[in-house]
């Protein structure tokens, strides 16, 4: 049955809330009555008895004086008897339910309260934020997308390439290939519900000398076990947990928003997830030590370290993941060192969703052996597919110099070897203003039209996801917060405007802090991209007739370099040769894990 509500503005500049109310009140059939201005307490009194009305809706921007008129108002509405009948309601700028209540008001509604709230309050009903949209699910980066070439050259091209090294992978062998399988036969026995000493004992024998001292029971310096008292409280504090989700993206379904933690500490990852989680963000980056990359093998129990990132452990994985809220996806990243392809299998075993390989970064910008990254690069791509984990193969060869068509060419390598074995990668291009940029003068107008060109040549070559990041914006901050967030919120738009799948975000602080990324950074920048994202909703950017110049210009160098690539014969050889990035553009083939790499025996 309809209310009959009066609507009083007390003040006449600000009554917009009070217009928006009443219009929504109509529309759902309930009746309604806009007061003028300028009343008297006396007068507003009489009207609300002569329209004996449910509700009256009382608007006020609170200053000097207010509360007392306020409390005014509503002892004259008692005086008349009109309170056993009429729910007196108040709204404005620095209303808080609690002075409301002690100005003898039922209810009080402060700013950027939602009008759908105000309305379930009328009809006496619990608001639903999320307005009866269904809960969120998790999304899907690869879905619709066919992976077929758009360009007939390019395809031929990797086509050639991509059988040469898989069947030159399929002769090789390294101690990461090995621990991978090892690693996969102990998950096996464990189901199975059979012992794994054997196994970890052949483990052990495949790692360097502090891992495997690790994996029997000695401490690793600088880290510590997580105490079963504080995994316990933190299994309290997760449990029955209710997450409010707040709506980061507007007017599009895509990108979705990454971002990455790595605090060293498990219990703070979680944290900093819960915080991502709770601004929007779709998905987060398990980002592990840079010097982990250069170890045989990965430690054993559930650790901390206080380094550039927190270690992949089965212990921490499965932790981080018991924080996880259900529609969050979650990428643990294995791409550019010995332990490549076992991160895979850890990360498919504690349930992520994607992982992230790169042969060319790892080994012309990440400091692993090429022909060794080669190798287990593809076992990794074996291990992602047999888990159903799409993975992302980013270009920060960029970051040294490198032209973008060398970066982009081995990275299409690598995703067509990945497509051969039954993979789904997702295609990462820089997004930022890196040293080729700088270099070539690319973005001395603007951000926008190299950015743009190379999300425009890529689906040119290829259907498949784009996830520009390793953060957006890299490089184009300053340490100024509000300039960080800003800029992120800038490229976040572009990508939005371009229908790019998914972005990776920074904190605001992330690369200038020199110590603990604050969850207030965090915030800032995913509040910033909400808002940007909301200004163009499915408006959009328009880029300049110099992005389509330049994309043509990318597709022209990437099909120069894969004739290079296949007329050599070998990719490993193109690596070490300088063919997808040379030492004078920055690029270097690294020592680390260099003369590790065994053909498998015949029989």
């Amino acid at each position: 049955m309809g209310k009959r509500v009066i609507l009083v503005p007390l003040d006449p500049v600000h009554d917009i809330g009070l217009k928006m109310i009443g219009r929504a009140l109509s529309e759902r059939g309930h009746e309604t009555r806009l007061l003028q201005p300028d009343l008297s307490c006396e007068e507003i009194v009489g009207e609300i008895s002569r329209y004996r009305c449910d509700y009256a809706l009382v608007g006020r921007t609170l200053g000097y004086g207010v509360e007392e008129m306020l409390a005014r108002l509503a002892d004259l509405a008692d005086a008349a008897g009109l309170r056993p009948k009429v729910k007196m309601v108040v709204g404005g700028m620095a209303i808080k339910p609690e002075l409301a209540a002690e100005l003898g008001y039922d209810a009080g509604f402060g700013p950027n309260t939602p009008v759908e709230e105000v309305v379930a309050y009328v009809e006496g009903r619990p608001y639903d934020p999320r307005g009866g949209v269904p809960p969120r699910s998790k999304p899907s980066l690869t879905r619709g997308y066919t992976y077929r070439f758009r360009n007939s050259e390019v395809e031929a091209l990797l086509s050639g390439i991509v059988e040469e090294v898989v069947c030159w992978a399929s002769g090789v062998t390294s101690p990461g290939v090995e621990r991978a399988r090892i690693r996969s036969r102990m998950f096996e026995s464990r189901r199975e519900g059979e012992g794994e000493e054997g196994l970890a004992r052949e483990y052990e024998r495949l790692c360097e000398p502090v891992v495997a001292e690790s994996c029997r029971g000695a401490g690793v310096p600088k880290a510590r076990a997580v105490t079963p008292s504080e995994k316990e409280r933190l299994e309290r504090r997760l449990l029955g947990r209710t997450k409010g989700e707040t709506q980061l993206r507007h007017g599009r379904d895509k990108p979705l928003v990454f971002v990455q933690y790595g605090t060293g500490c498990p219990l703070m990852d979680v944290a900093h997830v819960e915080v991502a989680e709770s601004w929007g963000a779709d998905g987060v980056v398990h980002f592990d030590p840079s010097w982990a990359a250069r170890r045989e093998g990965l430690f054993r129990g559930l650790l901390a370290h206080e380094e550039d990132g927190s270690l992949i452990t089965e212990e921490n994985l499965r932790l981080v993941k018991s924080g996880l809220g259900d529609p969050t996806l979650w990428q643990v990243r294995a791409h550019r060192g010995l332990n490549t392809a076992e991160t895979v299998v850890l990360a498919g075993e504690c349930g992520a969703d994607l992982t992230k390989i790169n042969i060319a970064y790892g080994s012309l910008g990440g400091g692993t052996d090429p022909e060794r990254l080669a190798a287990d690069g593809v076992e990794a791509m074996r291990q992602a597919a047999r888990y159903g984990m799409p993975f992302d193969v980013v270009t920060n060869e960029e970051l040294c110099g490198v032209p973008a068509h060398k970066a982009f060419a081995g990275m299409l390598i690598t995703a067509a070897v990945g497509i051969r074995l039954g993979g789904l990668p997702v295609l990462q291009p820089l997004f930022c203003r890196s040293p080729q940029v700088m270099l070539e003068g690319f973005m001395a107008d603007n951000y926008v039209d190299f950015n743009a060109a190379k999300v425009l040549a890529l689906r040119q070559i290829l259907d498949a996801p784009i996830w520009p990041g390793a953060p957006i914006g890299f490089l184009t901050h300053t340490p100024d917060r509000v300039q960080a967030s800003v800029t992120t919120a800038l490229h976040a738009c572009l990508a939005s405007s371009l229908g790019v799948d998914a972005i990776s975000i920074s904190s605001a602080d992330e690369a200038y802090s020199g110590g603990p990324i604050s969850a207030a950074s965090r915030v800032d920048t995913l509040r910033a991209v909400r808002e940007g994202l909301r200004f163009f909703g499915r408006a959009g950017i328009e880029p300049t007739d110099r992005a389509r110049l330049w994309a043509s210009d990318i597709v022209e160098g990437i099909v120069s370099v894969l004739r290079d690539v296949a007329r050599g014969g070998s990719f490993v050889g193109a690596l070490y040769e300088g063919l997808l990035g040379s030492r004078e553009e920055g690029a270097y083939p690294g020592r680390v894990g260099r003369g590790t790499v065994k053909k498998v025996r015949a029989g």
